[in-house]
Formats: C-alpha cells, sequence, structure tokens
C-alpha cells in the first residue's frame, strides 16, 4: 500500500499535474519548503505560477508527456481527465500516481494533530480566522489555506509538526481520504452535483467522514444546521456544537450590526460563560465562521481573551467581501460567493450598509451547478438592486449547450428583478461607469475571472486621477 513520510524523502522529484490550483500550489509549497524537487504543469500562467517559480519549481505551461522528466511521484487534481498525457505517461513508466485528496490526506498523517475545516460554504473564511487566531498564539502550526491572507503572506504557512491547518472539501468524497484529530462540519447543502446524486448523498458523506473520527478526536458541528443531527449520531468522538437558533455549547446572543455592517454578540459558552464579541467582517455567515473558530481554538488551549482579540483583528481573506477601492465614491468589492445560498449571505451583509443601490455583477460557476440550481439562483439575488449576469465561467467543464447565463436572466426577470445579460467585460465596465451613481455598491461575484472587473474600474479612476 502506498505511503508518503515527508521526511523520508523516499520520492526526491515529485511532479504535479495542475499545479495552479490553490490546494496544489500550497501541497508544493510545503514540498518546495521540505527540501523536495518539484515541478508542475498547468494551462494557464498566474500568480500562483510565479511565486512557485522563485521558491524553485520548475513550471510548465500546457500539458506533455515530456513535462513528467525524472519524476519518481505524479500528485494530479480532480480537475485532470483520464487522457491527460502526463497522467498516461506516468502510468506507462509505472510512476507512482495518486490524486490531490489522498495525497494531502498522506501529509495529515505527517502530523500529531490536525485540524480539518469542512462543509459547503465558509471554509476557507473560518480556516483562514484560526490562522489568525494561532498566528497570534503560542502555537506553530503549518496552513494549507484555500485563499490568499495577508496575516500569513499568502495561502501556505510553515510551521511545526505538532498541527496542521487545512480546509477540506467535500468535492468528489474527498473528505473520506482524510482522518484528521478535529473537524468542523460548518454546514451542508445541495452543491457539486455533478458528482453528489442529491443532499441524502451528501449527508451521507459527512456522516461517514465523522464517523471515521477516533474516539479521542473532536467533530465540531453547526447546530443549526438540519443535518447535523445524523452526523452526530453516526459519530463516536467528542462532539462540540455551535449556534445561534439552538442550545448549543458555543452560542451568538444579543446579535447587533454598526453602520458598517460588522455584527457584534455575546458568546454564550456552555451555558456558564459569557463574552462579548466583535467581528470586522459582514454577514451572518460570518458569526457561524467565528463560532466554529472559538470552539476550535478554545480546544487547543488557546486563551478566550487571546482568541477574541485575534477574531476582532481579522479582516478577511482576498476575494470574500473583499472591500477592492473606490471609484467615483461608488465603493467596489469583490466576492466568492457562487452557490445561492453564499450569494444570499454576501447580499443581506452588503444591504446592511445602506448603499443608494446595491449592484450585482455575476458571474455563475459551472454549467451543471448553474443547471441543477438555477430555481435557487434565480431566489438568490431580491437584496440587489440592479443585477447583471455575464457568461457561465467553465472551469473543469465543456459547454455542451444544456444551459446559458440568458436561462438564469430569464428567470430572474419573470420573477421580477432587475437583470440584464452583458458577456464582455468591457461592456460591462462601460455600462457602470454610465450607470453607477455616488454612494452606490458594486459587488463581483463569483469563482471565476469576474473580479477583472473591479480592477478595470478602479484602473480607469487612476486613469482620471493622473
Amino acid at each position: 500500500m502506498f505511503s508518503f513520510d515527508i521526511k523520508e524523502h523516499r520520492f526526491n522529484h515529485v511532479h504535479f499535474i495542475g499545479i495552479g490550483g490553490i490546494s496544489m500550489s500550497g501541497l508544493a509549497e510545503i514540498l518546495l519548503m521540505e527540501g523536495y524537487k518539484v515541478s508542475g504543469s498547468d494551462m494557464k500562467n498566474s500568480l500562483i505560477l510565479n511565486k512557485l517559480k522563485t521558491q524553485g519549481a520548475d513550471i510548465f505551461l500546457g500539458h506533455r508527456a515530456e513535462n513528467i522528466n525524472n519524476a519518481n511521484l505524479v500528485i494530479y487534481t480532480d480537475a485532470i481527465s483520464k487522457d491527460n498525457p502526463e497522467l498516461l505517461e506516468s502510468k506507462k513508466r509505472a510512476i507512482p500516481t495518486i490524486d490531490r485528496g489522498n495525497f494531502l490526506g498522506m501529509i495529515m498523517k505527517n502530523y500529531k494533530h490536525s485540524i480539518a475545516v469542512s462543509g459547503t460554504h465558509g471554509k476557507t473564511t473560518t480556516t483562514s480566522m484560526l490562522s489568525t487566531i494561532f498566528k497570534n498564539s503560542t502555537l506553530d502550526p503549518t496552513i494549507l489555506l484555500g485563499g490568499e491572507l495577508d496575516d500569513i503572506g499568502g495561502n501556505v504557512l510553515m510551521g511545526g509538526k505538532d498541527l496542521l491547518l487545512t480546509e477540506a472539501c467535500e468535492y468528489k468524497g474527498n473528505i473520506l481520504k482524510y482522518r484528521p484529530t478535529m473537524a468542523i462540519i460548518l454546514n451542508m447543502e445541495e452543491d457539486h452535483l455533478d458528482y453528489f446524486r442529491n443532499i441524502d448523498h451528501i449527508v451521507n458523506t459527512f456522516s461517514e467522514y465523522a464517523a471515521n473520527i477516533k474516539k479521542d478526536g473532536y467533530l465540531i458541528i453547526n447546530l443549526d444546521d438540519k443535518h447535523s443531527k445524523k452526523v452526530i449520531n453516526t459519530s463516536h468522538c467528542n462532539i462540540i456544537t455551535f449556534g445561534i437558533n439552538n442550545q448549543s455549547d458555543y452560542v451568538a446572543e444579543n446579535i447587533s450590526y454598526a453602520q458598517d455592517g460588522y455584527p457584534k454578540f455575546i458568546l454564550n459558552v456552555k451555558g456558564k460563560k459569557h463574552y462579548t464579541v466583535e467581528l470586522n467582517v459582514m454577514g451572518v455567515h460570518n458569526i457561524y465562521n467565528a463560532l466554529a473558530s472559538i470552539a476550535a481554538a478554545s480546544i487547543c488551549n488557546v486563551p478566550m481573551e487571546d482568541i477574541i482579540h485575534s477574531i476582532k483583528e481579522y479582516r478577511g481573506t482576498h476575494r470574500r467581501l473583499e472591500t477592492k477601492g473606490y471609484s467615483n465614491n461608488i465603493k467596489i468589492v469583490d466576492d466568492y460567493a457562487h452557490h445561492p445560498t453564499e450569494i444570499k449571505a454576501s447580499l443581506a451583509a452588503l444591504k446592511r450598509t445602506k448603499p443608494k443601490n446595491l449592484w450585482c455583477i455575476f458571474q455563475p460557476h459551472t454549467y451543471s451547478r448553474t443547471k441543477l440550481l438555477l430555481n435557487e439562483f434565480s431566489e438568490s439575488f431580491y437584496d440587489a438592486d440592479k443585477i447583471i449576469i455575464t457568461d457561465i465561467y467553465a472551469a473543469r467543464e465543456k459547454d455542451t449547450g444544456i444551459i446559458h447565463a440568458k436561462d438564469l436572466v430569464a428567470l430572474l426577470q419573470k420573477k421580477g428583478v432587475d437583470a440584464i445579460y452583458m458577456s464582455s467585460f468591457e461592456s460591462i465596465k462601460n455600462y457602470l461607469l454610465e450607470n453607477a451613481v455616488p454612494e452606490d455598491l458594486i459587488v463581483t461575484m463569483g469563482a471565476g475571472n469576474i473580479y477583472q472587473i473591479g480592477d478595470m474600474l478602479l484602473e480607469e479612476n487612476r486613469k482620471k486621477a493622473i
């Protein structure tokens, strides 16, 4: 059976197929820091690839058999097809190959303790909240983050071998490849329906994941999630709950919001201790993320006063309700939301800041998600005053013609929502320059490259200032 001990260097040259992904690049960085020779390929250049180059990785643009070179271990991402030339060449030469999820699971075994943050929404924010708390503590964690956090200088922080903090994505059942000592489950909803059959399949996967945690481990779970009881009933470890609407171990009470939309609440810990908690990130969803982070940090024996101080200090990762700047007194925000629940949460948080008009420029992410959740998407934009929908971002999928962004626009218009379709980013930029007015707020939303529109608007503003 294949195993990987990071200290042994049994595999001295590791090649990553699809190295530009945020998780793949994080694993590559860890190996580089441990003295491994690392190479990798991806289809397009990016800041991530440039960073890996500066750290000593050999990077190839495009997938070709010869890229494998003298590698003696190959890691591949879920997005890679079975006929990928590098994957085929690896198998032809009998080089050990392993998917990203299994490799991350093996990396986790190299640490005394591991915390895995999972759930349909909020993984990156919760992991980065914990990163801020741990960085300010006496702990020395190694961190793998699914976004860019300024506090740790990117998406990876190399620490000691006692504690690994990582995100744990459920796509293709990857969480079943992990055996963390502490698992956080934030929520469970329909998503990744190109793999999962339905919500029952998703919940059963999380249940099996929870059942894999050893007796002396911990499951931290959102008791407000309607599926949480089923997961709890399958687990055999220590259970810690959090929530707002149910009597949990960690409860947020007396919630209020400042004018800038930032929440404040009373933290009730097991009905015995009460603390005032203030956040510098918007939205009810971030209260849940904070509760999960507080619970995990408490189990790790970080003093509550230090946790609360770090939570207040946390100001978010890039692309999570990130304020990019202002153009003509119009606030430009970017957000990664690409699921109906995430869109609702982000727009509700932004609406609470009371802009004159709230513009949402949305780029659907993947054809399968857009088609299967089309009706849910059409119910997600009511807090926005004006919506522009652009073309679907394909990501790992091919356009088979089963769905178009215009289908979402038509359904939104049918429900009385002010939505239009525009294809080119240049046209969207020009439309916003002509129609948005001072004190409006524009949010670019989606998991693709929609953030470029905000950059284009700010660049226009810089040109006028010169």
